[in-house]
This record gives C-alpha cells, structure tokens and sequence, in this order.
C-alpha cells in the first residue's frame, strides 16, 4: 500500500497528510491494552459489582423475557447488528420486511394508521410529538402546550428543557378532572399515569379537539392488549416506548420509542419510515418512504434532527410481538394486570391504603410517613419499588412477575396473599374490544424452529458487515468485535433499572466513569456526558450548553449559530431545535471553508454570533489547514467552537478538538467506538466540553435542579457502553493510534488506486485524503449518462454496500474502507470500481445502450438471469458474475431496483397482505 502511495512508511504518510498545527504532542494517557480474556474479565468484575434485584420501580422501564431464539439470533447476531441503515433498500430487505412489522405492530395497538421506524425513547418521543403538533395545528396561534401532571417524571423533564430552546411555553396540569383554561396548540396525556392510573381520556381529547388543540397519548404498548387504543379514544399521535416487548433494561438504553399518527400528518412524522413499493418488474420491496424528511437533506429547514433510530430494538420488539401474536400479548398483560390486582386487594385486606381504584400494572400505596422504611425493607428482600415521595410507594408489576414476587412484597408490608377471583381494576369504558395483529406474520412464527428460519430468511436477503466491507464515507462502517459485544447481554448489564439506587450501580458507575475519562483524554476536553443516546442528540446538547453559557453571561443576544456547507446535514436541524439562526459559511474552492466569507459573515452579526459548528476533517475527507485560524477568528467574535466528533476516528491518537480550538464536541460511539450501527441504531453521541462549559451539561432527569436533560436515563443507552469500554481496553493509546494511522492509509490506498478511472474530488496539500475521499463522478454522468446511483447499484452486483451517494456533493461516492478492512477486502472493492469503469466504457463507446447496460439494470436478481427470456446484449453470466470471485461467494439481492417515486405516491407503511408477493399458484389453487 505505500508503494502505491510513495512513502516509506505509515508514519511519514500521516505526517504528511495531518496539518502540523493540530497534532498533539503528548499522545494518549490512556491504560495499556490488555488481553481479550483480560477486559472480559474486568467487565465481569464490574457487572458483579452491579446489583441485579427483582425490579418494580416501573415508570416506563419493565423487566421483560427476551425469548433465547431472539436474543442468539437477532440482537446478538451480526447479520443483524452490523448493517448499516437501508438507505441501498435493494440489499435491505430483510432489516426493512422487520421494520415494517415494527410500524404494524404499533399502528394496530395504537389504532392509529401510520407509524414510524423508531425513534430514541419516549421522553424523546414526547418532545417530537409536541413539535408535530406545533407545526401540524394551522389554526392555533399558542405557543402553549399542555402535559398531564401524571406524564413519566423524566418526559416532564426531558420537554419542559427542550421546549424552552424552542419558545414553546409548557403547562403542566392535573387532567384527572378537566382541562385547564387558556389557549394551547396540544395536550399530551399519559396512558397509564405515571402513578398507575387508569383513565377514559376521550372525553377530554373531544373537549381539546372542540378548542382546536391537538392530542397526544403516552401509552403503555403492553397495556393496549387490555385497554382502548389512543386512536379509538380519538387522539392524533400516540407516543411511547416498545422496551416492554423483550428488549432489557439496560440501565436505561437502548429502547425503541415510538410514534404514530392519524391520517394527514404522515408526512411530518419525525425519524424514518418504512413503505411499500415495487422494483421495476412491479414485483412489492420495501424501502424507506419519504426520505426527503430526512434532516441532513432538508438541513434548517428540517422538523427534526432524529438520524440514528433504534432499529435493532425496534426489530426485536417485532419480533416478540410476532413470536407470541396477538393470544400471546393479551395473555402476558392479563397476568401482568392480574398480579398488580391481587397485590392491591391483599394490601387493602391489610388496611393499607391504595391511591388509584383503577390501575393496569402499577399499585400506588399511602403509607403516611412510611415510605422510606417500606422501599428499604424491600431492598433487604431483593426487590426494587419506587419511593414517590415520604408518603407513598410504587409497585410496578410485569412480565417476570410471580406468585411468589407477589408474596414477598406483601411480606415487606407486613399481608398475606388474598384470594382475588377475577377482579378487573380497569374502567369498563377503556376496556378494548378490537381486534389487532390480524396479519399472517404474527400467526405463522409461533414455534422456535419457525421463528429461526424465519430470522434466517430475513438476514439472508441483507448485506451487512459479516459478509462484505461496507465503504460508507461519514458512517465508519467498521468490525465490532465479538468480545466487545459479548457482555452486553450479562444480566449484571442487562438487569439494571435506570433509576435504581446508586448502591446498587457502583459497577455501571464506575465503567462510566471510566469512558467519561479516557473520553475526555482522547479528545482534549474537560468533562464527558454520556446522557445523549444519539449523534443527533449529541450535537443538541453540546448546542444547549452553548446557549446556556451565553445566557449565565448575560449575552441574550447571541443565536446565530454558523454552519460550513461542508459541515455534517444534522448540524442544522440540531441548531434549529437549539433555538438558533441558522447562517451559512461558503466552500473555497479546494473544498475548505472559505475563511473570507466567515469574516464577513462574523462582521455581518457582530455580537450575535453564538457558535460555529465544524466537521473536522471536513465532510469532504480533508484535513483543512486554517482549522486553528477559523477558531480563532470565533473566539475573538465571541462564540463558541463546536467540532462534530463524527469524524473523529480520523484524528484519535494524532490531533484532539479541545487543544485545536474546540470548545465542545459530540462523539459517535457507534461509528469511532465500535458500537454497531444495528441497521439505523442504536447509537450513542456523548458530548464533550471544556470546563467553562461543563456546567451546562445535560443533567439528571429524576433531579429537578440540575440543568435540563436531553434523554429519559441519566446515562442514555448504557447497555452498550460495555461495547466502547472494551473496545478502548483492548486497544491502549498505541493500537488507538495505529487504527488512525490505517484507516489514512487505507483511504488514501483506494483514492490512489482508484484516481486515475474516477476523480479523488477534494484533497490537502500534499493532495493527500483523511480517512475518506469523494470520487467524483460527475463528468462520467455528463458524457457517458451512468450516473453515481448506477454505480451503486452495480457494486450490489459484485457483492458490495454501496459508498455514501451523492453525499455531501451530488453525483458522487464517498467512501470510507476504516481500518477494519484487510488489503485482499480493498483490493476486492479496487477490481469491483475497475470493473464498473470498464463497463462505462463501453456505454461511452456505443457498445451497449445505457438502459440495455448491466450498469442500468443493475441490480440482477437470481429470478431475472434464471429466467426463460434473456434479451440483454450481455450474457447471464456476466450480469451475476462479473469477477471470478464471485463464483466461490455470490449475494444474490432479493429484488430489482426499487421504483422509489411509486413508493411516495402510493404511501403504505404497513405489513402488505401476502397475496402482493404472490406470482405463482397455490398447491390448491393449481388442483382446484
């Protein structure tokens, strides 16, 4: 590889490549690396130094059975946690086939049409609702918007912070009884109460819709076997979270939220959404509809800045709710249900006092003065309720409740269990009639062995990172190692509630502890915030703190918040939540920012100026060398410095933000940190800030005094910090630095093997790339019609993902190989982009016309070159094999390319009847 390059070793090519004035001279203080077997057994130190409890403390977070064909077969799988989103829907299939059943899952629990992907948690979700309402409520001039006083604590938190940024007044009121006075644009109830109440809520969702306010419901997806669904009751959108459907505790992440809507507001529904449409030979495929929402396109003209969901949590919350259908739910609620009412008539039948008559899964009990003693007493008997306040006690049942869990908290309490026949706590007028999970796919997977080979058959239509490299600039695609991923699901990880007392959490403690550390040494900062549990949410707190360090200034004034055309799509939708005017800083012509017209944008908002927000390298894969003068030239205006950490592991080991000019930084532990992607999540987007900043941070969302939270847990998705903590373990500061080094070389190997067929668009000085590099292809589209999109489409053919397309500059590729790639993998990739050149070529010299071309027609199915008519002026072999290689190991995707226009034209977004894949006859049908 330096052969090809001219260097004589990795070092002088780095040195050449990485501007002298941002490397770091002291390197990384960082822990030497150990043994695979060494951080194994540190993490299961650290997980025994958490204490697993029967837990009961409920509010939003329920301990659950995640069944062992899911958890080996799906979220433990890399065939599932390795692919990246399905923005190449043609290889994403089956992840897509999985999401989609997701979306049917909650549009029929919720009665409401149209779902989304997933989005971060339910707190999350809220604030996303309270937006769409804002934007969706044409006919309302409030900017107030109403939340019931028995919303979760942490959603009251998480919204009351962020509708601040926004000008959004919240008001908080007791919808017990009726609605409060004055004018609002929404009203979010919960269902059930953060107490456990258990209300018919469609009289005042008439009432809110009689004074044109929209509606939300928080609803519990569990409870909705049971109970009347939000969009029967006559609510808008309803929001909450699918944690409860197998997925862990994690000590607070990752979950899947939710969020449904009624017809009309589709298509401000926020995150990502799965639709149906058809490949060019009219045969039904998925894809991601409407992808024009997505925020790095419509940048501060976005309604939100969601980007990384949580599809892996999504998909398993699918398919526990297709593995025990529709009697399988009911059946689990009902028992659910059933141990909270013998809890709360044996505790009546002892003269303890419950607050609320009609419950689902939770008993609130008045202890005057008690509460303290009672939450300790159960502690000693290994069990986990919630302290209220001094006078009153949770007790939240769920799916691994017992007979026996019941006697014990009754012991606490001093009762003895009471016979409760078939005694219902719910309202006659919320109990549920309709039908749901009507579809096949919740019928048909009821056994183990049919729900395995169905997990299979759906992995095998999707290319993920256990069967090919996956070149996508600004993602990272890169190896998660099994080692790393093995302690996830350890119960001493997986068991922990999030707001579980800190006695009991000293291992998590400490684990976080540790990240917040060596986080901050490898980025120059101060102090590390693992609360944000995406990207997207990184860049939104790292903004709020911005603001709010303004503000305790007295500089009110400052809200423009400059962003680079190069910087990340995301930079913008997170300013605009954050409050901020958006102004834009032009691209030099060599692909930099072009520091002329940041002067005279800092000139033009003299003292309103409030941040700058860089990618560093640049979206363009350079390392631009006046990265320390536009840092300066902020500071003096008097904002601040934000650096996106997406591309940090292009400067780990060499070069840190916060001696560079940074002031604050969000990370991307699942790009630069080995958490897997998981097919559009989880991720995990800490922020990092220097001191004067740190004040500023998220805070707790159970602490009313702190700083506003950004997340429903403290920690956002601890579950998966273990993944990061030993990633960074293994490595030690050399094998973190000798990653960067080799992902520069392995950038720099393709941009160089590849420059002479397809244009390197943006290069440094010494013409050399960071991490990743643009091919242009932009002239080839001009002369020859194949068009950047053919490329990808093609690479399919040859067994590859597709690099980014068209992104950050249309008509490109930009791609990433990371260090993760050995020279055979990238030399595979080189003779698959050699190959397609060679077929433009014969394209431009009339040999093949473009639409009769493999590169148009691309990608090929088995079913099409199997086909009895082939018309195609190239052979059947070539289309399926254009390199030899291919004959040992062939990915044959499962349809053609997909006609996405049709999709958003005929939007549908839920499981389609089996009757559209159906081509040929049924057994009966063909002997009727």
């Amino acid at each position: 590889m330096l052969d090809v390059l001219g260097y004589p070793s990795v070092d002088a090519l780095v040195d050449a490549a990485v501007p002298a004035q941002i490397r770091s001279t002291d390197g990384l203080r960082l822990p030497a690396a150990r043994s695979e077997e060494q951080v194994l057994d540190a993490l299961r130190a650290l997980a025994d130094r958490n204490q697993t409890r029967v837990q009961m403390i409920g509010l939003g977070y329920h301990d659950t059975i995640t069944p062992a064909v899911l958890r080996r077969n799906m979220l433990e799988s890399p065939a599932w946690y390795t692919a990246y989103t399905p923005y190449q829907p043609e290889i994403s299939q089956g992840r897509l086939e999985a999401l989609l059943t997701f979306q049917t899952v909650i549009e029929d629990l919720t009665a409401l049409p149209v779902a989304g992907a997933s989005l971060l948690d339910e707190a999350t979700a809220v604030m996303e609702a309270v937006l769409l309402m804002r934007r969706a409520n044409k006919s309302s001039k409030s900017n107030r918007v109403v939340l019931d006083a028995d919303c979760l604590p942490q959603t009251l938190a998480v919204v009351q912070g962020r509708a601040e940024a926004v000008g959004i007044e919240v008001v908080v009121a007791d919808l017990s009884q009726a609605l409060p006075d004055g004018d609002a644009f929404g009203v979010v109830f919960q269902s059930p109460g953060a107490s456990g109440a258990v209300r018919n809520h469609a009289p005042l969702i008439a009432a809110a819709a009689d004074r044109g306010m929209l509606t939300t419901v928080a609803a519990d997806l569990l409870s909705l076997t049971l109970i009347t669904a939000p969009g029967e009751q006559g609510a808008d959108i309803a929001v909450g979270s699918a944690q409860r459907f197998g997925v862990p505790l994690f000590f607070g992440g990752p979950h899947a939220g939710y969020m449904s809507v009624r017809s009309g507001l589709e298509r401000m529904l926020p995150g990502r959404l799965v639709g149906v449409s058809v490949d060019v030979d009219g045969k039904p495929a998925y894809r991601l509809a409407l992808q024009t929402r997505e925020q790095h396109i419509r940048r501060d003209k976005a309604t939100s800045n969601i980007c990384t969901a949580q599809a892996l949590l999504a998909n398993v919350a699918a398919m526990y709710a297709a593995y025990h259908g529709p009697e399988g739910l009911r059946a689990i609620a009902t028992r659910v249900h059933a141990h909270a009412v013998a809890l709360a008539e044996s505790l009546r039948f002892a003269g303890r006092e419950i607050v609320h008559d009609q419950f689902f899964d939770t008993v609130t009990v008045r202890i005057p003065g008690g509460a303290h003693d009672i939450v300790a007493a159960a502690d000693r008997a290994g069990i986990n309720l919630r302290l209220v306040d001094a006078d009153h006690v949770g007790i939240s049942c769920d799916e691994r409740t017992t007979d026996d869990i019941v006697r014990r908290v009754l012991d606490v309490f001093g009762a003895v269990p009471v016979t409760s026949g078939d005694i219902v706590a719910l309202p006659a007028e919320v109990l549920r009639t309709s039908d749901y999970l009507t579809h096949p796919v919740f019928h048909r997977h009821r056994s183990e062995t049919a729900m395995l080979r169905f997990l299979r058959e759906l992995s095998d239509k999707d290319l993920a990172l256990d069967r090919t490299m996956i070149p996508l600039g600004s993602c990272t695609m890169k190896l998660n190692a099994a080692a790393e991923m093995e302690p996830i699901s350890w119960p001493g990880f997986a068991g922990i509630h999030p707001y579980a007392p800190a006695t009991q959490t000293a291992g998590y403690r400490e684990l976080i502890g540790n990240l917040e550390d060596w986080l901050a040494e490898i980025t120059g900062y101060d102090r590390v915030s693992l609360q944000p549990n995406a990207g997207s949410q990184g860049e939104l707190a790292g903004l709020l703190a911005i603001n709010a360090y303004h503000r305790s200034r007295g500089d009110v004034e400052r809200d423009v918040c400059l962003i680079p055309q190069s910087a990340h799509g995301t930079n913008a939708a997170s300013a605009v939540l954050a409050g901020m005017r958006v102004v834009v800083v032009k691209t030099a012509p060599n692909g930099n920012i072009d520091v002329d017209d940041l002067q005279a944008k800092l000139s033009d908002h003299d003292g309103r100026v409030a941040a700058i927000m860089l990618t560093y390298p640049s979206t363009h894969g350079v390392y631009e060398t006046e990265v320390r003068t536009v840092c300066d030239l902020v500071h003096s205006a008097g904002g601040q410095v934000y650096v996106d950490g997406a591309n940090l592991n292009a400067l780990v080991g060499l070069a840190k933000p916060g001696e560079f000019g940074g002031d604050v930084s969000h990370l991307n532990l699942h790009k630069t940190f080995c958490i897997p992607h998981g097919g559009g999540g989880p991720g995990v987007g800490p922020v990092a800030v220097r001191a004067h900043l740190a004040p500023f941070l998220p805070g707790d969302p159970m602490n009313a005094e702190g700083p506003a939270p950004v997340s429903a847990a403290n920690y956002g998705s601890a579950g998966i910090l273990p993944i990061t903590w030993a990633y960074l373990a293994l490595m030690g500061p050399d094998g973190l630095t000798a990653a960067t080094k080799t992902a520069v070389l392995a950038a720099n190997y393709l941009a160089a093997s590849l420059a002479d067929r397809y244009p390197v668009l943006y290069t440094g000085e010494s013409g050399l790339v960071a991490h990743e590099c643009i091919l242009d292809l932009r002239e080839i589209t001009k002369r020859t019609g194949v068009t950047a999109e053919d490329v990808a489409k093609r690479l399919i053919d040859y067994g590859f993902h597709a690099p980014t397309l068209s992104f950050p500059v249309n008509g490109t590729l930009m791609v990433e190989p990371t260090e993760s790639e050995d020279l055979a993998e990238l030399d595979r990739f080189i003779a698959a982009m050699v190959g397609i050149h060679d077929e433009i070529s014969r394209v431009d010299s009339g040999e093949w016309a473009l639409e009769q071309s493999p590169l148009r027609q691309a990608p090929h199915t088995a079913e099409q070159v199997t086909d009895a008519e082939w018309t195609l002026p190239y052979s059947r072999q070539y289309a399926a094999y254009p390199v030899a290689s291919l004959r040992r190991a062939k990915y044959w995707p499962p349809v053609r390319r997909i006609d996405g226009v049709h999709g958003d034209r005929n939007l549908a977004c839920s499981c389609p009847a089996p009757e559209a894949f159906q081509t040929e006859p049924t057994l009966q049908e063909a002997f009727a």
